[in-house]
């Protein structure tokens, strides 16, 4: 189980703990928090589970694949460095303390 901080684009923070297995999208869904609308379902097939990573995070996630890297440019306002698709990180341990941010909107 990981501690994951997803902070709302008005800067409202919620801080819920997410299972093993899961994605980041899917703790967002499962714990109602608004800015992640997941679309697709979690299929890497749209860009609406979009955040920016905190930047002391961006090293320590897997790296993106190429669908992911293609999805990203349908995302509103993608940053190359920080941006992810939350439904491609998958919960661990490791991910115990994650911070990601919202944008503005969903596209």
């Amino acid at each position: 189980m990981a501690k994951i901080t997803y902070i709302e684009h008005g800067g409202k923070e919620h801080v819920v703990e997410v299972a093993n297995g899961l994605t980041v999208m899917e703790g967002a869904r499962d714990n109602n928090i608004p800015g992640i609308e997941a679309d697709c379902g979690g299929a890497c097939a749209c860009s609406t589970c979009h955040v920016y990573v905190s930047p002391d995070w961006v090293e320590k996630l897997p790296a993106k694949d190429s669908m992911e890297e293609d999805m990203l440019d349908f995302a509103y306002e993608p940053d190359a460095a920080r941006s992810r698709l939350t439904c491609q990180l998958k919960v661990t341990d490791a991910l115990d303390g994650l911070v990601v941010q919202m944008p503005e909107k969903q596209i």
